[in-house]
């Protein structure tokens, strides 16, 4: 069974996109909005608009759509999940690749919070019904280090923690290329991609983003780049590197090149959530960890280092 929303356009809303305006006004997830606009459920003053085009204030938006069932977590073992240190306050795992840092709708593979639950971790209830106790991400396709929030007072803690950008996390990717000059700064607004619902891009009216970064190593082909994320915009190392015109390797939604890929054995992003810092939410001391590349990205990295590329 559909439903329906009729609703004026706020004059603060003049001009944004239609998905962006309907997840602002309904509360939709931006990909939900673009996907309801897609399938022709969206008319503005009775003539049908598509995703990108634009509203205007005080016209009226009518809305129906099918809705979706809430994800939620699902118990899953995950064997290569690795559980880095925990105590009573929080727990520090080490993700692979292919699991994802909480449930979503359209998500059908593991999870972080469904991984732990497994495993008999219990974490905070604070957050969304599919977050809970997740105070920040990793994309699917990124392996590394992820703190969740076991108590509630962690889990404010450390959220605060992540916005007040106190948390240290430095993560580890191979480039395509050689970036000029070999130590800089990327700053540059990340907002959603004007063509592409699923991707993001360097926008004019996009969020505050700043990437530090230094070369570790360079091969003929690609650059093994040590990062420093001073915010944390969805897929912004990606973003920022892609702008800058060094895609990280194994990344094709950002231009990466596909037989360099291949040749590599690559089936994702070269890239890894090596360290992460911040301070402890009970005692206030500041902890450190570190996680060694996956089997995947070692191997690619072994053969860019043997000069094979």
């Amino acid at each position: 069974m559909s439903e329906s929303r009729r609703l004026v356009v706020p004059d603060g809303l003049e001009g944004t996109r239609v998905d962006a305006a309907i997840a602002k006004m309904l509360g939709f997830s931006r990909t939900f909005a673009a996907e309801v606009a897609a399938a022709g459920g969206v008319h503005l003053d009775g003539l049908a608009v598509g995703k990108s085009d634009r509203v205007t204030g005080g016209s009226w938006l009518d809305v129906e759509w099918a809705p979706k069932e809430e994800p939620r977590v699902v118990p899953v073992e995950v064997p290569d999940l690795g559980i880095v240190f925990q105590d009573d306050h929080i727990v520090v795992v080490d993700k692979p690749a292919g699991v994802a840092a909480h449930p979503s709708t359209g998500w059908e593979g593991p999870t972080v919070p469904g991984a732990l639950m497994a495993a008999g971790v219990t974490i905070a209830t604070s957050g969304a019904a599919e977050r809970q106790g997740i105070v920040h991400r990793l994309d699917v396709g990124t392996s590394g280090l992820m703190v969740v929030a076991k108590s509630e007072h962690a889990y404010t803690l450390l959220k605060r923690a992540f916005k007040d950008r106190t948390v240290d996390k430095i993560y580890h990717a191979v480039v395509q290329g050689h970036p000029d000059p070999l130590v800089g700064t990327i700053d540059g607004p990340i907002g959603r991609h004007p063509s592409h619902s699923w991707k993001f891009a360097v926008t004019s009216d996009g969020k505050d983003s700043i990437t530090h970064y230094e070369t570790i190593e360079a091969f003929p082909r690609a650059s093994l780049l040590d990062v420093h994320l001073e915010t944390g915009r969805t897929h912004q190392i990606r973003v920022h590197m892609a702008a800058h015109r060094h895609p990280c390797v194994g990344d094709p939604l950002y231009g990466s090149d596909p037989t360099l890929s291949e040749r590599l054995g690559l089936t994702r992003q070269w890239l890894h959530a090596h360290e992460l810092a911040f301070d402890h939410p009970a005692t206030g001391e500041r902890v450190s960890f570190t996680s060694d590349y996956p089997a995947d990205l070692q191997h690619a990295l072994d053969l860019l280092r043997d000069g094979l590329f």
